[in-house]
Order: structure tokens, then sequence, then C-alpha cells
């Protein structure tokens, strides 16, 4: 069975974006869990309060989802690749024309325009050319990452982004605070927050040991099923025992590394509601 669910995550439509701590490697982990759950609720939907580059629900390919992030420029992405993103821009790896690029991203962002199919293009073109794929904003909400060292890039293109709208043109995308979201009660809620460590350049708010502990009660709080990933720190782990989860561990990849440290990452899975 566990062949069958990594079969399965390998043939799953690939994200087109570069994303720290993406979780494609996690989807054969979380597939019978998936399962599981189906059986139960056979139309059941996938909420997603930290939805990132989409790695899991493209590999779980629910029917119907509830897409959520902090991050509004990466919603937009995700809401202008729906209605079918036309790439008009140039793109290559090319440093003048990426801070060109980022400089108009930023301008649209000072004048309120960022919520365009521009700004979408921009931002796709910024993440797949910045240093390692980072998504990061200075206190003034300006995009701020440098050029990155990729030798060659491969860039999608119209058609491309036009295959992945047939796949998502049921989900719903939203931006905002998890605790905004409109759960059902047989929702099948997956959480991946920013790590458990200080995160403050990914959102204006940030997201503190404060909010880790809000994110616990909420997700505690529902009645269906839930699973949650973080670092395997000791503080996530007795917060997360404290409400009754139960703990898997996994060795998580190391996908960026500024000291060049590939050793792997103790990730835990924290499942409640789950038969």
């Amino acid at each position: 069975m566990a062949g069958n669910h990594a079969a399965i995550a390998e043939q799953a439509p690939e994200t087109p974006l570069k994303w720290a701590g993406g979780k494609r490697w996690l989807v054969p982990h979380l597939l019978p869990l998936w399962s599981a759950y189906l059986q139960a609720t056979p139309h059941g939907r996938l909420v997603e309060p930290f939805c990132g580059s989409l790695s899991v629900a493209l590999g779980l390919q629910p029917e119907r989802a509830l897409l959520n992030d902090l991050n509004p420029h990466l919603i937009n992405f995700w809401r202008q690749v729906q209605r079918g993103l036309t790439i008009t821009l140039p793109m290559a790896n090319d440093k003048a024309l990426y801070y060109a690029h980022r400089a108009r991203f930023n301008a649209l962002i000072s004048r309120g325009e960022a919520e365009s199919a521009e700004a979408a293009q921009l931002f796709y073109y910024l993440n797949r050319t910045g240093f390692n794929g980072l998504c990061r904003f200075n206190s003034s909400g300006q995009f701020n990452v440098p050029f990155g060292r990729y030798k060659t890039i491969t860039y999608w293109q119209t058609a491309d982004f036009m295959r992945l709208a047939a796949r998502i043109a049921r989900w719903t995308f939203t931006v905002g605070s998890f605790e905004s979201l409109d759960v059902q009660l047989d929702d099948f809620i997956y959480a991946d927050p920013p790590y458990d460590v200080e995160f403050t350049s990914y959102s204006p708010s940030g997201f503190s040991w404060a909010d880790q502990v809000r994110l616990a009660e909420w997700l505690s709080a529902h009645r269906g099923a839930v699973v949650l990933s973080n670092q395997a720190t000791a503080r996530i782990v007795d917060l997360y025992t404290a409400y009754g989860f139960e703990l898997i561990y996994l060795d998580a990849p190391r996908r960026i590394s500024a000291n060049g440290d590939r050793s792997p990452a103790r990730e835990v899975l924290a499942i409640k509601n789950i038969r």
C-alpha cells in the first residue's frame, strides 16, 4: 500500500513555484490519511490554512478545496492561474531583467495594483529566478529577494498554466488568518504553518509562538479530520501532545540551507479524528 501511495504522489501535477519548506515529499504519508477520510466522507473538502505552493493539494487532488494563505501575492497568483494566466512578459535568467521586473512588481504593490494578472506573472518570474525561490518582503511590503544563482531555468508558458487551471478550477482561494476560515464540521484540515522559529518576512504580521498556540487550539476544536506538520521541536511536540494529537515523526529533506547542511530535518505529523 505504501508503494501505491508513493506512485500516486509521483504522478501528481508539479507546482510551478519554488517554495521553501514545500511538502511534496510528504504527500505519500498524507495519502493514506486522506483516503481513510474519503471512505467516511466521499465528497469531503480539503482545507489548507497555509496553502503555499499547493504541493499537498495537487498531490491529494481533492474534488473540493478551500485554500488559504497569509500572503496576498501568492493567492493572487493562484487566482490568476485559475482564470487562465497568459504569459506576456519576457522571462530569462538575466540579472538586469530580474531587477527591472522586481522594481515593476514593487511599483504595482505601491500603487495598489498587486491583484492583477501582470503582478501574478511578475510574482512567478521572481519566484523562479530569485535566490533559492525565497518569498521575502521588507517592512514596507516591498519584495527584496536578490537575483538567484541558477545556471539554467525552465519557465512555464501559457499552455502549462492552462493545463493547471483545469486541475484547480473548483478550488476556492482566500487570504487571511486561519481563524477567519469558514470551516465545515466534516472538512479535512491540513495545516502546514511556518516552522517553529520567529518568522517575520513572509507576511507583515509574522507568525510567533503565540500564533502557534492559537493554531493548536483552533485545530483541536475542529471535530473533523486534522493533520498538522511542523518541525519536531520540543515545544511543538509538547503542545500537540497536550491537545491529544497522535504524533508521527519523519525525516524531512532539507530544501534550503545557508550553511550547506543537507542532513534530514526532524518533522512531526500531529493527527486527530482520523480512523
